[in-house]
């Protein structure tokens, strides 16, 4: 009889213990991370969503592009999150690990374009910087000062000795980390154009142009900032000497506070990115795993709050925020494109 009732207990601990696991193994919200850029965004539609429907509001963490990527291509499943956003387009070789983790139909979602701004303190000079000065300044190896056509570690510590006409101060610049989709885009848009100034190094093999073009010094003239914009803005208002790096959307938000450079002439504003004047501007993006749509509630009502006119359009409540808009026709494609959950191929990459 004992025995008889401690086979009861041990299987109704058991069943207790596996309805626990099951009842925490279920969740009825959005799981969100991704692109620090991307972040105040997405922020704004998920409070919008919460609002609007009965779903609960999304959650939503800011790990970088790159981390975020890693995060939602780990696996299919409630511990691993639904949509991560994007500053920059997923590669070829993070949907290989998507696919080789079961991650199979993966959703893109473009949802507008956005400018990486170079800005200092209010109270400082508005620079005008080309792209050939900002390689000259951030990258770990340059070329020889003496004019031969030889790469030398960095031997700037100050503007002025890249151009005399720039601050007699010392270079010190504030930036995103390896994991975010800012870091990369800046690389390709301003430090490969700056190095393609010089012929001796355009002429590289792909490989070796890049570890030129890529690599950016670490002697503390550049510093890792992590993936919060916000303190570096904070950062930029106690040393008015140094400059972020950082989406156009934190400017635009603070503009009060600090002012962005120009860059090759052109300055930082909406219009100047949206008809591409800017050299500096990129594409945004957010990934759905469409085997989570259906089984985590609100994922598609989520996705067609997104991509309303009312949210992403010309005059929708994201252009408020700093996002510019994308083409009516490229709003039309990847809003059909989020109905119908299509997905992405490694031949689309």
């Amino acid at each position: 009889m004992r025995k008889c009732v401690l086979l009861f207990a041990l299987a109704a601990m058991v069943l207790c213990f596996s309805a626990s696991v099951i009842a925490q193994a279920q969740r009825d919200y959005i799981s969100i991370v991704g692109s620090s850029t991307v972040y105040p965004f997405a922020t704004v539609v998920a409070e919008q969503f919460g609002q609007k429907t009965d779903f609960p509001t999304p959650t939503i963490e800011s790990t970088g592009s790159g981390g975020g990527l890693k995060l939602f291509c780990a696996g299919v499943g409630v511990e691993h999150p639904d949509i991560t956003n994007a500053s920059r387009r997923i590669k070829k070789s993070e949907l290989e690990t998507c696919i080789e983790n079961g991650v199979e139909e993966v959703v893109e979602i473009k949802i507008g374009y956005d400018g990486i701004v170079i800005a200092n303190d209010i109270n400082a000079p508005v620079l005008t910087l080309t792209r050939q000065e900002l390689f000259l300044a951030l990258a770990a190896e340059v070329p020889n000062p003496d004019g031969s056509e030889t790469l030398v570690a960095n031997p700037y510590t100050k503007w002025s000795e890249i151009n005399p006409e720039l601050p007699d101060v010392a270079i010190e610049v504030l930036g995103p980390p390896p994991t975010s989709g800012t870091r990369d885009a800046f690389l390709e848009l301003v430090m490969e154009k700056g190095a393609k100034t010089y012929e001796f190094i355009k002429a590289m093999e792909k490989a070796d142009f890049k570890a030129v073009a890529h690599t950016i010094r670490e002697d503390g003239a550049y510093i890792d900032a992590g993936e919060n914009d916000n303190l570096i803005v904070q950062k930029l208002q106690a040393n008015p000497a140094a400059l972020g790096i950082f989406g156009f959307s934190f400017l635009d938000q603070n503009a009060d506070v600090i002012h962005g450079s120009l860059v090759e002439g052109v300055e930082p504003t909406f219009d100047n990115i949206a008809s591409g004047d800017y050299p500096v501007s990129r594409p945004l993006f957010f990934y759905v795993k469409k085997a989570h749509v259906g089984v985590i509630p609100g994922i598609a009502e989520y996705l067609a709050e997104f991509t309303a006119e009312a949210t992403w359009g010309n005059d929708g409540y994201l252009a408020d925020k700093g996002m510019i808009p994308m083409p009516d026709e490229e709003r039309a494609a990847f809003a059909a494109a989020g109905a119908d959950l299509s997905i992405i191929s490694l031949d689309d990459l």
